[in-house]
């Protein structure tokens, strides 16, 4: 540790496939041990890239490849309870947290490291799935972003219109039974990318970015995660009802959709969008959940966009 630096935290660079120069640190967020990584590369300032559920700081080394190439700086994050952050049951496939409060804790944590680490500002918000759920709490927060891209947030949950009310009654008596730290109804403690295959996947229609993402979590199986606990889900839930309940803030945002989404629940994010005055709705026609991990040409839009929102804001 120098100079008050955090303590250095391990970084696959062989499945990230970003660009040089990477720092990863273990900061303590609360009674958890995340873990951050960053490129100080770019001066137009700093993309906070916050990922979503099951994911990895190393899943976004090409994105953040993408915006160092655009003349930015970059930091993701190690959620608590997936990558190499701790994880707080003792079957660490269960990605579990009480309340979505404690995503708030490590994104402050991730900030503070920013700074500390000299990223320059402005910062941007860059935030993915359920990121984009944290993401938007934070500029609900006021905290100091110019600007916001989403992709694909889970503004709801998306789920079959039978398993509703039985996730409701599930997530009612879980705690009094001692249950709430089981995996939600349909899911399980496989990864997904390792239990699916390429063909019929919901995540993405470029077979290259699907072998990428794949080759992750079967080279180094300790950065898989599998499905939700009941208590993740009641807190998702709770999380996304109260932030529909409250208005748009007034920060520029970009908010990119694939048409052919099936991961996160559709309909608020159109609702979302058509009351936001400051942010726009980029469909990809054809597109899945992940925009960033699409094909050559869709990569290279949400970028661009990105760049152009961001440099447009400083």
């Amino acid at each position: 540790m120098k100079d008050g630096a955090p303590p250095e935290a391990p970084f696959h660079a062989g499945v990230a496939d970003g660009p040089p120069g990477v720092v990863a640190v273990w900061l303590q967020a609360g009674a958890a041990r995340i873990r951050v990584a960053w490129w100080k590369a770019g001066s137009r300032g700093t993309v906070v890239l916050l990922p979503g559920r099951t994911e990895c700081v190393e899943k976004y080394g090409r994105a953040a490849g993408d915006m160092v190439e655009r003349g930015f700086s970059v930091i993701t994050i190690d959620w608590r309870g997936q990558g190499l952050a701790d994880r707080a049951l003792p079957d660490p496939m269960t990605g579990h947290v009480d309340s979505f409060d404690e995503y708030q804790q490590d994104l402050d944590a991730m900030l503070a490291e920013a700074r500390r680490a000299g990223l320059p500002e402005p910062f941007y918000l860059m935030a993915h799935s359920m990121g984009g759920c944290i993401g938007l709490r934070a500029l609900m927060r006021g905290l100091p972003f110019k600007a916001a891209v989403f992709s694909a947030p889970m503004w709801g949950i998306a789920m079959a219109a039978w398993l509703r009310p039985v996730a409701s009654v599930v997530g009612v008596l879980a705690r009094p039974l001692g249950l709430a730290h089981r995996y939600a109804p349909t899911t399980g403690g496989q990864a997904y990318l390792v239990a699916q295959a390429f063909e019929g996947n919901v995540l993405t229609t470029d077979r290259e970015m699907w072998d990428y993402m794949r080759r992750q979590v079967v080279e180094v199986p300790e950065l898989a995660l599998g499905g939700p606990s009941i208590s993740w889900l009641q807190a998702a839930l709770r999380e996304c009802a109260a932030l529909a309940a409250l208005p748009a803030p007034r920060v520029p945002v970009v908010c990119s959709l694939g048409t052919a989404e099936k991961v996160v629940d559709v309909p608020p994010i159109h609702l979302r969008m058509a009351g936001w005055g400051t942010g726009q709705l980029d469909l990809y026609p054809g597109a899945e959940h992940e925009i960033m991990m699409e094909g050559p040409a869709a990569r290279a839009r949400f970028f661009d966009r990105a760049a152009a929102l961001f440099e447009a804001n400083r």
